[in-house]
């Protein structure tokens, strides 16, 4: 049986940032992929081109990831070892299942770091670029996902990448309000 981590060792191994995923020296990097993993816009496609061409070789043998999946490569030029290719929802209103294949992204991308021991992952705000998921109510779902995940899992530490000033502030304060809700439970 597993010990259950308490929220405060939980919030200790999330972290955010500003920056460059394509730059980050975890063990693994995120994708906030297309179901062909062929590549595309956003981060999807400046991890394959900060990745090179033997990603496109990679993925292409994967036969494609269906959305909410979640499915690894090498990181071939990239400082991470390890890419996690998942595929977020298409945003249509919210009542189609797209909070559910959303939190799938991220407890399935954890799952597969933790079968492949990666100890340190990091993820991008997933779904809010060309898939078009509200900002906010994605990075909730991204935390509580987290949250989840670490309260059984005590080994990896989460970090979520924010590009933009204004992502990074906005997903600090949404962590903060997660932070005194579970305090506040306790």
């Amino acid at each position: 049986m597993r010990d259950y981590n308490s929220a405060e060792k939980v919030t200790e191994r999330i972290h955010i940032i500003q920056g460059d995923i394509t730059k980050l020296e975890v063990d693994a990097i995120v994708n906030a992929a297309n179901t062909s993993l062929s590549g595309g816009g956003g981060v999807d496609g400046a991890i394959h081109r900060a990745a090179g061409p033997r990603l496109n070789e990679a993925c292409a043998k994967l036969n494609g990831c269906g959305q909410g999946e979640a499915k690894i490569t090498l990181g071939y030029q990239l400082p991470a070892q390890y890419i996690i290719h998942t595929v977020g929802p298409v945003y249509d209103g919210g009542d189609k299942g797209e909070p559910e294949i959303l939190y799938s992204c991220y407890r399935n991308s954890l799952a597969l770091a933790v079968d492949n021991q990666i100890k340190t992952i990091a993820f991008p705000c997933i779904g809010t670029g060309v898939f078009g998921y509200p900002f906010q109510d994605a990075c909730k779902i991204a935390l509580n996902a987290v949250f989840d995940f670490l309260l059984y899992d005590q080994h990896i530490k989460v970090f979520l990448i924010c590009y933009s000033d204004r992502d990074y502030k906005e997903y600090q304060k949404i962590l903060n309000e997660r932070i005194q809700l579970n305090s506040s439970c306790f």
